[in-house]
């Protein structure tokens, strides 16, 4: 792995706090479906981004394309971007953190 996708990788592993078991489980919540931007269709981008991170989850890093690392590479500024935003009060129930969530990073934990 050259030191570009390694970084990537790392920086995807920090960012993504939530399993692929636990992200799924998420995905099927109504509080998942009801936040984020719908391009067109039914569900949103990041609703769709949860999804290619289960699977990124349970793919091993060896099988990684640079789709994949393209992927992780956007999943990282969503959730920074994301993070600079942090509402003031309790953000337990809030579209703000259901929309992390979506991206694989639980802020609550």
């Amino acid at each position: 792995m050259n030191d570009d996708r390694h970084a990537v990788a790392a920086e995807f592993g920090d960012a993504v706090n939530m399993s692929a078991k636990e992200l799924e489980r998420w995905l099927t919540s109504d509080e998942s479906r009801s936040v984020g931007q719908k391009d067109g269709g039914g569900e949103s981008v990041g609703h769709e981004s949860g999804r290619k991170i289960v699977d990124l989850l349970r793919t091993r890093k060896s099988d990684w394309t640079d789709g994949d690392y393209a992927h992780m590479r956007k999943v990282v500024g969503y959730i920074r971007r994301h993070l600079a935003q942090r509402p003031s009060g309790d953000v337990t129930e809030t579209r703000w953190r259901y929309s992390l969530m979506n991206w694989g990073h639980d802020p609550l934990k």
